[in-house]
């Protein structure tokens, strides 16, 4: 009798054994004294293996694990190899055990492939095991050990029949001392396409090899005049450096026929790194970076990867097709990035490449689609959008897979890649058996998509955006397998979408997206931000007289923001844009103006001066500074309650702007100044200080009073001085009437001020001479003059 675990959803429970088993015991007399051991009555010592057993019973005891099948598609003349290896889960011992090949019937169906694939038990019975002889004995498996194990057999000992897709299994049959007979204690299953003849329609088969990445750069261009590009973090330099996920993307197609699809931010990301460039730590600190060699040697074995080869290339930083359609159109301007990125992205595979870039595709995130988003596609020029069968499904009834060129209207083309075959690789293919599985998976799809009709079809394969390195070698591994196969060929993704049309497909776009995609994508409120920081830079950059070292980098940057890498991530793309919008803020302030403290104005007209600041490294134009009175009736400003004056200022100075004033009535008046540009935009932060109006200032009224005084001290010190000198000189003439004496002495000094100088003082008494003098107040007399 044929064991149950030989057929696919019948591998027998435990219960089941022990009740056959006991059969068996009845029938023997001699063995009946061993009912006790299979009965609930067994000592606690007896009962503890069929526990244990229990919990890694049947084909789940030991796990077989195909770690590489050679060839994956074998002709009649070669030998099939299975390397692998097999641990045992249980915690008994495997005993007498042997791994054997077994081949199974062949699938009728795409349909029964996925099932097998998804169900793990093969979906048709396992067959019987291949000639001994190609067996291999397995010695004693304790509980948690592991073997590899090598299976070698001629494709001849296989007996495949017709051309098609088998099943075929590695099985481990052996016993533990709970079960002490043969059986099947673990089995992998998996699928061998067999087309030896190579007869039939070959199928073309696209596939595209994404070069795409996340967001690395940031909008600062450093604080220098060079206009460093500073980096978020040293992600891109890992991923491009010898065994990296880009490194290894770019080696591995470069050996197969594949339509390269680059996002352009990949490759202006690179190239900055060629250069001297900044990476900014998670402390707001800044680092020099230094694989500027490994930026350079990716750069030149992409470029002669991709020389004479069609190159499809993205918009600028890959944008968010889906969010645009369903959140960016309720937000006036943002489909004008869409259109910046294409333009952006033609320039910059010129440019870096120096291939002409091919712009006339659109790839949607998992190649899901809507009117909206055929819709925004187009509007940017691309009238050919890569979807995917499972949401560009078929409703016409077809038995067979059609070509993945669909008509759509309005002169664009939808590209219907096949989802089974995009999404083989999209698990974990770390582990080498996920890996040997799946390219088995791959290529019998594949033929058997080939086996569905006669009719010559083009098929697209269009993967994960950002594969990891395992599943990039995995999917390297499955497209030289199907490009050395007797079933398919090559062909670009071009060709497959100006081939013939299906008359039978479906060419109507899906009205609904999928409920799974939409919760990953950009918000309305994201959009928002992004054309705030779009009008910020609008209005910044009409004062700049070289516009291009601020808009190229935002603008790119705004991209960035768009990027289909932030699904998922709304966090991180949430902190990307509130660093770009306060880096514009940051350099926009740059131009300012200087706070400045009240000011008092003497008399009834006066000069006020306002000072602008410009610390970015080019001059500024266009701006014109408005000086405003709060009370027009008190303080006019120019010929009324305001005046404006132009500003241009050169890099790295301030300028005094100078305004007149006159003043109607005295006391404080707030005054207001801000800054515009000429279109009549506030630019920056208005100040406001306050006027203090008054008919004489105090300072006024001390100059007035020092120079009083001085008169008074002057006449005063005239006085003493002749009174001295006629002091001295009655001795000498004799007594006489002091009227007629002094006259003629008199009017000499009055006619002569000089002469009196010229006088040289008489000792006297100090006080008499030093008093006048000590009273003259020189000290606010010099301030004033100074």
């Amino acid at each position: 009798m044929a064991e149950a675990a030989d057929f696919p959803g019948m591998s027998p429970s435990p219960a089941r054994r022990l009740l056959r088993r006991t059969g068996v015991l009845l029938a023997a007399a001699p063995l009946l004294t061993a009912l006790p051991l299979l009965s609930g009555a067994a000592p606690a010592a007896a009962s503890a293996p069929t526990t244990a057993a229990a919990k890694a019973s049947g084909t789940s005891t030991v796990d077989v694990a195909v770690n590489q099948l050679s060839p994956t598609a074998p002709t009649a003349q070669d030998t099939l190899t299975v390397r692998g290896t097999v641990k045992n889960n249980g915690k008994q011992a495997v005993t007498g055990a042997h791994l054997g090949l077994r081949v199974g019937t062949s699938y009728g169906a795409r349909s029964s492939l996925d099932a097998a694939a998804k169900s793990g038990t093969g979906g048709s019975p396992d067959g019987t095991e291949v000639a001994s002889k190609y067996a291999r004995k397995v010695a004693k498996l304790a509980p948690g050990a592991t073997q590899d194990f090598a299976l070698s057999v001629p494709v001849k000992e296989l007996h495949l029949g017709a051309d098609g897709v088998y099943q075929i299994s590695v099985a481990l049959m052996g016993q533990t001392a709970a079960l002490p007979f043969q059986q099947t204690l673990g089995i992998q299953r998996t699928f061998l396409p067999w087309q030896p003849s190579g007869g039939g329609t070959k199928t073309r088969t696209t596939a595209l090899w994404p070069l795409i990445s996340d967001t690395h750069l940031t909008a600062e261009t450093g604080t220098n005049e060079q206009q460093t590009p500073v980096f978020n973090d040293d992600s891109l330099a890992r991923e491009i450096a010898p065994g990296g996920r880009l490194q290894q993307m770019l080696a591995l197609g470069d050996d197969l026929d594949v339509t390269w699809v680059i996002d352009p931010d990949l490759l202006a990301s690179v190239d900055a790194m060629t250069e001297t460039y900044k990476i900014k730590g998670a402390d707001g600190e800044f680092t020099t970076g230094k694989d500027q060699a490994i930026a350079k040697e990716w750069l030149a074995d992409l470029q002669k990867a991709v020389e004479d080869r069609k190159v499809v290339t993205l918009p600028f930083a890959d944008p968010d097709l889906a969010s645009l359609a369903h959140s960016g159109t309720k937000i006036t301007g943002s489909l004008g990035h869409l259109k910046d990125a294409t333009d952006a992205a033609v320039s910059t595979v010129d440019t870096i490449l120096h291939v002409k870039a091919d712009t006339s595709y659109a790839w949607p995130a998992e190649g899901a689609v809507d009117p909206d988003i055929v819709q925004v596609a187009t509007s940017a020029g691309a009238d050919k959008i890569i979807a995917r069968s499972d949401s560009f499904r078929e409703t016409g009834g077809l038995t067979y897979t059609p070509s993945a060129a669909r008509p759509i209207g309005g002169g664009a083309t939808a590209v219907v890649a096949d989802a089974r075959l995009s999404t083989a690789f999209q698990g974990d293919m770390t582990r080498a058996e996920n890996s040997t599985l799946a390219v088995q998976e791959f290529l019998a799809q594949s033929l058997m998509l080939t086996r569905q009709t006669d009719r010559q079809r083009s098929v697209v394969v269009a993967p994960q955006r950002m594969p990891t390195t395992s599943q990039a070698h995995a999917m390297a591994k499955a497209l030289h397998a199907l490009q050395d196969s007797t079933w398919s060929q090559p062909q670009s993704l071009s060709a497959a979408t100006t081939a013939k049309p299906d008359p039978g497909a479906t060419t109507r776009v899906p009205r609904t997206y999928p409920k799974s995609l939409t919760g990953q994508e950009l918000s309305d409120a994201a959009f928002r931000q992004i054309q705030g920081t779009q009008d910020d830079l609008e209005n910044f950059k009409v004062v700049l007289t070289d516009q291009s070292r601020v808009v190229t980098p935002f603008g790119r940057a705004m991209d960035r923001e768009m990027s289909t890498s932030w699904r998922g991530r709304a966090g991180a793309s949430a902190s990307f844009r509130d660093g770009v919008a306060a880096y514009l803020f940051d350099i926009t302030n740059q131009v300012k103006l200087i706070d400045k403290s009240g000011m008092r104005l003497s008399g009834r007209s006066a000069t006020i001066p306002v000072s602008v600041q410009n610390n970015l490294w080019q001059d500024v134009d266009h701006l014109v500074l408005r000086l405003t009175s709060a009370n027009g009736t008190r303080l006019k400003i120019g010929d009324g309650i305001s005046e404006d004056q132009a500003v241009k200022i050169a890099s790295g100075h301030s300028q005094s702007v100078k305004f007149t004033t006159t003043a109607k009535a005295t006391g404080p008046i707030t005054v207001h100044a801000q800054l515009f540009t000429e279109d009549g935009r506030p630019y920056g932060e208005e100040i406001d200080f306050k006027v203090d109006a008054t008919e004489i200032t105090p300072t006024v009224m001390l100059v007035i009073g020092g120079g009083v005084l001085l008169l008074v001290l002057a006449g005063f010190r005239m006085y003493t001085q002749r009174k001295r000198a006629a002091a001295a000189q009655q001795p000498a003439d004799g007594p006489q009437d002091a009227g007629t004496a002094a006259a003629p002495d008199e009017s000499q000094d009055a006619k002569s001020p000089t002469a009196l100088a010229d006088v040289p003082e008489q000792p006297s008494d100090p006080t008499a001479d030093t008093a006048p003098e000590s009273a003259a107040p020189s000290g606010p007399g010099e301030r004033v003059d100074r």
